[in-house]
């Protein structure tokens, strides 16, 4: 049986989904844009966006009661892969250790003009 889980400090979902789905033992987190909570913003460094999804991302897993190193895998979509190094330099900080097995992707675009947005697959505790 699945079940809806949500943060209020991340983004409301802007469409017809959920910021996350349980079911398995495993947590499906969205794909996360760089939008800020509470203000709205996003941001436009790429690092700073990079931060911001997985913060948001961070707070649906916790939650949901998991950590960062429950992160199973991920999928990160960049609207221009010149700046892959620069995205994953701040996406190692987050997974300095034992990091989740990952897929990076360049789309033409995402919405709300963002320079990334990633998605997340966690294991339950």
């Amino acid at each position: 049986m699945k079940k809806i889980i949500s943060s209020e400090k991340a983004p409301k979902a802007i469409g017809p989904y959920s910021q996350a789905v349980a079911c398995g033992g495993l947590l499906f987190i969205s794909g996360q844009l760089p939008v800020n909570a509470q203000t709205g913003d996003m941001p436009k460094d790429i690092k700073q966006q990079t931060e911001l999804c997985l913060n948001n991302i961070k707070a649906v897993a916790e939650a949901a009661g998991c950590s960062m190193q429950d992160a199973l895998k991920t999928t990160v979509y960049m609207t221009d892969l010149s700046l892959f190094s620069s995205m994953n330099e701040k996406y190692g900080e987050f997974f300095s250790s034992n990091p989740p097995a990952r897929a990076t992707v360049e789309v033409k675009a995402l919405p709300k003009g963002a320079r990334v947005e990633i998605e997340a697959v966690f294991k339950l505790p």
